[in-house]
């Protein structure tokens, strides 16, 4: 979306079509007709879309039948936000998007306005090199239109915490609380197995993941669960759900898996 008003600011009415309603449509093409990088993602964008509109006129969203060992890729199912965006989006996969950028701002003058943002000698070469990062990563797993944030899985920051955290004692205030799970090998007793098991999961759940958006987490919150107790320091965060948000506390011992006989 960024991308795109970059390239929407200060387009030329007679580059952008005087009928076309989809104006990135008509820069893509009106530049794939002397760009040939531009050209084949014309034709792949063309592909897709008829590909999304025969899904459209197949009853109930079935596909046709195909034959049996048939190699046709399976039409590929594009979320309203990859069909809104679907020649940057094309254009990225596909790695070219930087070139493409690059090929509108070395002929910036027959597009764009003297002001626009592309046709500026110093804010539209930094556009294109910008794009230079993205367009060399493999977009293997493309997120849904509902996943807004770019963290890892919350097996993955486990997994990095076990590798770089530091070992030692979890409930000083001066140090983050180990947010892996250290199982006790002293004893083979099942139950301490299912509750390193159930540590484990709670603890991967107070990190974003496909279902909760993390939007606040803080290490070492005191609590005071009863009057003649001490204050314990835990974990306290702020998930973001489809409908609603949820405001978690869990102490340091059960974060780390080390309750032990305590209440």
């Amino acid at each position: 979306g960024v991308v795109e008003a970059c390239l929407l600011h200060m387009l030329k009415r007679r580059a952008a079509g005087f009928l076309r309603t989809d104006k990135v449509a008509a820069l893509f093409t009106k530049v794939g007709k002397t760009c040939a990088v531009a050209g084949d993602v014309c034709k792949k964008v063309q592909e897709l879309q008829q590909q999304v509109e025969s899904r459209k006129n197949q009853p109930n969203g079935q596909e046709p039948l195909k034959r049996q060992g048939s190699t046709t890729s399976k039409t590929p199912v594009l979320t309203p936000q990859a069909i809104k965006h679907i020649w940057v989006r094309t254009a990225l996969i596909e790695k070219v998007l930087d070139k493409i950028v690059q090929y509108i701002v070395d002929n910036c003058s027959k597009y764009y306005e003297k002001e626009a943002l592309l046709a500026d000698p110093v804010c539209g070469p930094i556009l294109a090199s910008l794009l230079v990062g993205p367009c060399a990563l493999e977009y293997t797993k493309l997120k849904t239109a509902d996943h807004y944030w770019t963290d890892p899985s919350a097996d993955e920051l486990v997994q990095r915490h076990r590798i770089h955290g530091v070992h030692g004692r979890q409930d000083s205030p001066s140090k983050r609380p180990a947010l892996g799970i250290r199982k006790r090998h002293s004893s083979g007793s099942t139950s301490e197995d299912r509750f390193a098991a159930s540590a484990r999961e709670y603890v991967e759940s107070l990190h974003q993941n496909s279902r909760t958006h993390l939007l606040y987490g803080k290490n070492n919150v005191l609590v005071q669960p009863k009057d003649d107790l001490e204050a314990i320091p835990g974990y306290l965060s702020l998930h973001q759900s489809a409908d609603s948000l949820t405001l978690k506390w869990t102490p340091n011992q059960l974060m780390n898996g080390t309750l032990g006989d305590s209440e």
